[in-house]
């Protein structure tokens, strides 16, 4: 649990499940940075799934995509007819798109399904509608529907989080200076990039897991919506007048509050319960505020005492477990490895005999 978060004027508990005890300590540290200027603001689109019909064997793909849009309001009709609770609680099809797109096999039509799932991830929702409306769309396209299922690059429902980290916080000039630079990579080399936007998922797939959710399905449409323009950070960094630094970010989070194990599983129940979001949207907020949490201090301690030390501080601890210290006794040997520099289970198991006089 990290309790240091002020995310729009409110303090969060947010659970994370994650194997690696360093990565939940530097994301409370961070937002305790981000606290003295402010905390997190942010912002969220709409909670909007795409869902993708494909129509192959298309003789005349404008055409197609004419008659489709054309007929808009009855694909629309149709697809609300699959979940009337979503439409009554202000959700359900909202709006529809046509894209032709190149192939292998030439020129394809795509059919969008643009759908307000409300309060819930939505894959069952979509996927539902998708298999509803395809021979409508084929009809009209005279083509041949394939695939149906919904897309995990959610364009459309999109989180944003921002924070001034001011410089008397994080370290002075220098560390602003640091982090600056170190964001440079990530924009210039995608190699960097990878790295750097697989630890603001850190954060955030900890979150989904802890709340029941798919976090594969939010990896995938992160690192896809990075790569929309060429693979970029997720995150920007910017210096204001004051010589602050000032972190943003922008990512897609199909995350949900109702259906599947968010209601199912009472571990995922509890989390929910701790954070006490009332709603997806505000469960996609938080989730912003901690990948840029978690992105800040990776940042920070690649560009001052390295990423290692705190790192390895933490796992000293797993490794005196490992190795059968309890109590007082896990502190004493993690203590001892790390001052030795030799962080191992053999290590590790002959500081805890010296200790118990072995």
């Amino acid at each position: 649990m990290r309790i240091n978060f002020l995310i729009d004027g409110r303090d969060y508990l947010i659970p994370m499940v994650i194997e690696e005890p360093s990565v939940v300590a530097a994301a409370s540290n961070a937002a305790k940075m981000a606290r003295e200027g402010g905390g997190f603001t942010t912002d969220f689109t709409a909670p909007i799934m795409i869902g993708q019909i494909q129509i192959v064997d298309v003789r005349n793909p404008e055409s197609a995509r004419f008659e489709i849009l054309r007929n808009k309001a009855e694909i629309i009709e149709k697809a609300n007819e699959c979940d009337p609770v979503l439409l009554k609680l202000g959700g359900g099809c909202k709006d529809i798109e046509v894209r032709i797109i190149e192939s292998m096999f030439g020129k394809m039509v795509v059919v969008h399904l643009l759908v307000d799932v409300r309060d819930a991830m939505g894959a069952n929702a979509v996927n539902t509608m998708c298999e509803k409306v395809a021979p409508i769309v084929g009809r009209l396209a005279e083509g041949r529907p394939l695939l149906r299922i919904l897309s995990n690059l959610a364009v459309y429902r999109i989180a944003r989080a921002k924070a001034v980290f001011k410089k008397t916080a994080i370290g002075g000039e220098e560390v602003v200076d640091g982090v600056m630079k170190a964001y440079a990579f990530a924009e210039a080399d995608p190699f960097r990039c990878a790295t750097h936007n697989k630890g603001i998922m850190n954060g955030i797939s900890a979150l989904m897991i802890a709340t029941g959710n798919d976090f594969r399905a939010v990896e995938a449409g992160a690192h896809g919506y990075a790569a929309i323009r060429g693979y970029k950070p997720l995150t920007k960094y910017e210096v204001d007048e004051k010589g602050d630094l000032v972190g943003t970010i922008e990512v897609p989070i199909t995350a949900g509050i109702v259906g599947g194990a968010t209601q199912v599983n009472p571990l995922a129940k509890i989390c929910l319960k701790i954070l006490g979001v009332k709603s997806s949207e505000e469960l996609s907020r938080v989730a912003a505020a901690l990948g840029l949490a978690q992105n800040f201090a990776a940042l920070r301690a690649l560009a001052t005492e390295g990423i290692q030390r705190g790192h390895m501080e933490l796992h000293a601890r797993n490794i005196a477990i490992m190795a059968g210290a309890e109590g007082s006794e896990i502190d004493k040997v993690a203590e001892l490895m790390v001052r030795e520099g030799k962080i191992r289970i053999d290590y590790a198991r002959e500081i805890l005999s010296k200790l118990r006089g072995g």
